[in-house]
């Protein structure tokens, strides 16, 4: 158990916020959550949160995320790992199921 300004909590801590300076200082405790994301779309908007482990997949992401796009994405489960970069080998793009329906859409034109 841990005490952070007085409080105890068990659960694990990612950093929470949505904008474009990629600098967050916002920390979130995670309730029934089991990792943290950080999504970086290609305009340069952030999105970091605590997720469930198993929403990190393509699928998953462009239905809880379906604004964004042209994006990578990074899924990690230790405290406050959500606060760098998404350039790590488990970085995915999220964009190349988007890429590939539309140009079978296109295909079929």
């Amino acid at each position: 158990m841990k005490r952070l300004s007085g409080h105890l909590f068990l659960g694990l801590r990612c950093y929470k916020c949505s904008d474009y300076t990629g600098h967050c200082q916002n920390v979130q405790e995670c309730t029934y959550e089991d990792s943290c994301i950080s999504i970086s779309e290609r305009g340069g908007k952030t999105i970091r949160q605590c997720l469930r482990y198993t929403d990190c997949d393509n699928s998953r992401l462009q239905q809880m995320f379906p604004s964004i796009r042209g994006v990578t994405y990074r899924c990690c489960s230790s405290n406050l790992c959500n606060s760098g970069s998404t350039s790590s080998s488990s970085a995915r793009p999220l964009c190349v199921l988007t890429t590939t329906l539309i140009a079978l859409c296109w295909a079929w034109i």
